[in-house]
């Protein structure tokens, strides 16, 4: 698929079929995962991968509640998490030239941008691989018992999930007409008023 059929035909897909996904594209969405920026290429993300029904079942027990319950039949769960700790200790390193672990140094989290951006890359190889796929925000007061129920680390932060097959929604939605148009939302040289 050419990279602007991708692009245009990226949206999140809420029901999904019971077929599973194949190896051979998770792979593949697992592997473009890693290939996102990554400040000072510190490579601070990590994913936790859910092909295992049980496994699946404990999230959404655990985290499922900020996505429809349609969305929780999906065949494959990846939470991209992101480490703080990993970019402060990657620039207090000589060839960056800062000497401490200082966060107030950076303007903006790129720890999770950079995560952020690794999802996009998912979301974008599943619709490259013909499948379907809606992110969506873990509640802050499921973080904890998530954690619990799969061992994660406290300093890996889950940025959401994304929920992952086989588009499994009969209508399918034309967004269009909804979404913004351009000359609402670029500006060009300065901030028009």
């Amino acid at each position: 698929m050419e990279f602007q059929e991708v692009v245009r035909r990226r949206r999140m897909v809420r029901t999904f079929t019971a077929e599973p996904v194949p190896q051979e594209s998770l792979d593949r969405i697992l592997g473009n995962a890693v290939r996102g920026p990554s400040a000072g290429f510190s490579q601070g993300q990590s994913f936790l991968v859910l092909t295992d029904e049980a496994d699946r079942k404990r999230f959404w027990s655990v985290a499922g509640a900020a996505v429809a319950e349609s969305s929780q039949t999906a065949p494959l769960v990846i939470v991209p998490m992101s480490c703080k700790r990993v970019y402060l200790e990657r620039y207090a390193q000589p060839d960056k030239g800062w000497t401490d672990t200082d966060e107030a140094r950076w303007p903006v989290p790129f720890w999770h941008i950079d995560t952020g951006m690794a999802g996009l890359l998912i979301l974008q190889t599943s619709v490259d691989e013909g499948l379907g796929a809606v992110y969506f925000g873990i509640v802050p007061e499921a973080v904890a018992p998530f954690r619990a129920a799969f061992g994660v680390p406290d300093d890996q932060e889950p940025i959401g999930a994304i929920a992952i097959g086989y588009d499994g929604e009969a209508d399918k939605r034309d967004l269009r007409s909804r979404r913004r148009d351009l000359s609402d939302v670029m500006h060009y040289g300065r901030w028009a008023g």
